[in-house]
């Protein structure tokens, strides 16, 4: 593990602190500089005290594609441990807190490797400069180090899919329509889905679940384009029509796997057909009367719990049902 530097470097305008009794550093730092101030200490270094994965190229790229959406694209600091190799000198004596930082060695990084590698690839493609946010601890000893590390990526819990699609529903089509499949009381989804990924014994539906079922049902053929909106107001069709013909089904998730994950994911694929086959170009509806007489034929599969349904998993469990339901409906 090198940690030597050609020259120093002087960081300005550093505020020192302190975090459980230990000094730190907050400040932000040029990329042309950040690219070069630290080191990773990768899991299978001989010392025996590494603890970084390799550096995923993908993940550098999907962030300096990131920072090309431009001045929304902001970032998170990167977290490094100096070593004892920072040296910190205030500029006023009556302000002994904010000051300029010398960095004599690289510290090492114990997150962000992927966001400096994606700065890097950006400052390379677009010739940019950055502005790199950053938190030092002046001295953690290499246990210490490691515990941290694993903590920021085992314990640290991320805000789960389900919310981040509600956080971007105005950006992200599917996103919109899965979330007001949610939220309106027209909905067959209103009592039965959860924002925020928290399931419940009556709201087992997330989402994420919503934001797949919109994808399966609308995706292909004339589906694919039409706007928001119609894919919503198609969504709703679909759905509200199997609930009317199957209110127990629909009702009860317990005694019925109707709307459990996998049988959902089984009905927007084969609902897909369905609508594809029954829409009606010219008016850009669906031909309800045509698809109603179709889906009734759904009783023709046994939703019960305790059926050979509960044997049924995942995405390919699905694409088995959607093809029995295929065949009931023709």
């Amino acid at each position: 593990m090198n940690n030597l530097l050609h020259s120093n470097i002087a960081i300005e305008n550093v505020v020192q602190t302190k975090m459980r009794g230990r000094v730190a550093y907050q400040g932000a730092v040029s990329s042309q500089y950040a690219v070069q101030f630290s080191y990773s200490k990768l899991y299978n270094d001989p010392s025996g005290k590494g603890y970084q994965r390799p550096i995923s190229k993908k993940r550098c790229t999907d962030f300096a594609n990131y920072l090309s959406q431009g001045e929304g694209a902001l970032y998170t600091p990167i977290l490094l441990n100096a070593a004892g190799n920072w040296d910190f000198h205030p500029y006023d004596k009556n302000r002994p807190s904010f000051g300029r930082l010398i960095c004599k060695k690289k510290a090492a990084l114990m997150d962000g490797q992927h966001r400096l590698g994606g700065i890097k690839e950006y400052m390379d493609e677009t010739g940019s400069t950055l502005n790199v946010p950053f938190l030092a601890f002046h001295y953690l000893d290499e246990d210490e180090e490691i515990l941290l590390f694993d903590v920021i990526n085992t314990k640290a819990k991320g805000i789960g899919t389900s919310l981040s699609r509600y956080l971007n529903r105005n950006s992200d089509d599917l996103s919109w329509i899965a979330t007001n499949l949610i939220l309106k009381p027209e909905s067959p989804f209103f009592s039965k889905g959860t924002l925020i990924g928290m399931r419940s014994k009556d709201r087992n539906i997330t989402l994420q679940n919503l934001y797949q079922i919109v994808h399966l049902l609308t995706k292909k053929s004339e589906l694919a384009t039409l706007s928001k909106e119609k894919k919503l107001n198609l969504a709703l069709f679909y759905f509200n029509l199997i609930k009317e013909l199957f209110p127990d089904e629909w009702e009860d998730n317990k005694l019925y796997r109707m709307t459990h994950v996998t049988c959902l994911n089984a009905l927007a694929i084969a609902g897909n057909t369905i609508l594809n086959e029954s829409f009606l170009s010219k008016s850009q509806q669906p031909d309800s009367v045509k698809i109603a007489n179709k889906l009734v034929n759904l009783s023709n599969i046994d939703w019960l719990s305790i059926g050979d349904l509960k044997y049924l998993k995942g995405l390919a469990g699905s694409k088995m049902l959607a093809k029995d339901i295929l065949n009931c409906v023709r």
